[in-house]
């Protein structure tokens, strides 16, 4: 029975693999933001361009991470993690030796490669060899991976690059790249499960990738031209024409790249929004408070990336707790609390942003963190009891994908706040201008987290015999 069998120790150090590989993507995704301001003068970059490091590898990670329902049916697990951990290393040397952005950015990009594959893998290892009644402990896991590396990646990025430079956060991952790549050679197993008549939709994936890029691209003009621009308001209604020429595209194709239909579940449709609004707040305020501590505090990038790690490990504590109360409880406690405690966390953030310290962003982080980790591997269990049978590849997919968007977004859309401050403010103080965003930042940020708390609550009154 589900509940006497054991997890055997190979399946665990697979998993482990994964996601130590998983790990080293996100935890380089976030290290570059808190050397943005120094990337900027050696570079001869402006913030909006070296903001790309993190926008575009977010990106194409989203890209690639759309192609996993298909690619985990077609290719043996261990194929996609040799694949997957040969694209880190090659893109952590290039990093490690760039001489100038375009370089760095393409080195970025490999990785984007490995990041978009192991998270998925991770993921799908966990749902097909563990038992469904250690589901909620081994996301709960699995969720500490991808929630604490990019909280980590400032800390890691501050103090090293503090050290030395910028380039000693490659340097310090590349052996750790070798170990996870002997580990996953040594204990990864699976067979192919087949994709059956369906055929690769490579429309799909472009158009995806279009409608990703736009989506981005229309943030980008109000950050270059105001909020009220006309080139921000044209390529709103062009992205728009390009949704929906995309939904009219899934609708009458045979080929499939993702089963959308698992969207007409509206309690899947519900923890795929909580869980995408989570990791745009987790990623959004990982970017946003090492530049807010540098720019208006005044902090050197090694406390800019410290402040954060008190959070960090504390929601690391939470996420297999919140893990096994789902087990045993269901969804609607850790839910309800996550929302409550985000909430608050990026409400106070707000009411506090003209007196925010050093020690205040570390308690308010923190409360963020715990309310971060107690909902998002929560999520993504439950997303995961929603559908059944091959769909689970589908569900674990749009997942991924949507999560590592949300990254992409966050990123993109609170930069893009501070870069129209200054265009408005007509200023070119740093410090006014990064306060000011700061301050609609956290006013985003707040709504998200309450629309999020919206969520689960509806989700537990209108279904409480499943939750």
């Amino acid at each position: 029975m589900d509940v006497q069998k054991e997890v055997s120790t190979r399946i665990k150090l697979s998993i482990l693999a994964v996601g130590l590989l998983s790990f080293i993507s996100i935890l380089t995704e976030t290290s570059m933001n808190v050397t943005f301001p120094t990337l900027t003068k050696d570079l001869n970059v402006s913030l909006g361009v070296v903001q790309w490091l993190t926008t575009g590898y977010l990106l194409l990670t989203t890209i690639i991470m759309s192609t996993t329902a298909y690619v985990l049916k077609r290719f043996r697990p261990l194929k996609i993690f040799i694949f997957a951990v040969t694209f880190c290393f090659v893109g952590s040397i290039i990093c490690l030796l760039a001489p100038n952005f375009p370089v760095l950015l393409i080195g970025r990009l490999l990785q984007a490669v490995s990041a978009g594959l192991s998270t998925p893998l991770m993921f799908d290892l966990i749902f097909e060899e563990v038992p469904g009644t250690q589901i909620g402990i081994y996301t709960g896991f699995a969720s500490i991976i991808i929630s604490l590396a990019p909280a980590l990646g400032p800390t890691y990025g501050g103090v090293v690059s503090g050290i030395w430079s910028w380039r000693s956060i490659f340097m310090g991952i590349i052996p750790l790249i070798i170990i996870v790549a002997i580990l996953g050679w040594t204990t990864i197993r699976g067979n192919v499960r087949g994709v059956k008549d369906v055929k690769f939709d490579y429309l799909s994936v472009t158009g995806l990738a279009i409608i990703f890029s736009m989506i981005l691209f229309t943030f980008d003009q109000a950050g270059n031209h105001g909020w009220i621009s006309s080139q921000f308001f044209t390529w709103i209604f062009i992205t728009l024409v390009l949704f929906f020429i995309f939904i009219w595209y899934n609708s009458k194709t045979t080929r499939q790249l993702i089963d959308f239909s698992i969207l007409k579940n509206s309690i899947l449709r519900l923890r795929l929004f909580g869980y995408f609004g989570l990791q745009f707040i987790n990623i959004g305020l990982s970017f946003l408070l090492p530049i807010f501590a540098q720019n208006v505090l005044n902090l050197d990038t090694s406390h800019a990336g410290i402040m954060l790690l008190p959070g960090s490990l504390l929601g690391a504590l939470v996420g297999p707790i919140a893990g096994s109360i789902y087990d045993n409880k269901g969804p609607k406690i850790p839910t309800i609390l996550s929302g409550l405690l985000v909430t608050a966390g990026t409400a106070l953030f707000f009411i506090f942003s003209d007196k925010l310290s050093f020690i205040l962003i570390i308690i308010l982080y923190s409360v963020v963190r715990i309310g971060f980790n107690f909902g998002f591997g929560t999520l993504l269990s439950d997303g995961s009891m929603q559908v059944h049978g091959r769909k689970k590849s589908d569900q674990n997919s749009l997942f991924s994908m949507m999560q590592q968007y949300a990254g992409s977004l966050g990123t993109n859309v609170l930069s893009v706040v501070i870069s129209a401050v200054a265009i408005t403010s007509g200023t070119n103080s740093n410090f006014i201008n990064t306060l000011t965003g700061a301050k609609i930042d956290f006013i985003v940020l707040t709504i998200l987290s309450l629309l999020i708390l919206i969520s689960v609550i509806y989700v537990a009154v209108k279904y409480p015999k499943k939750v």
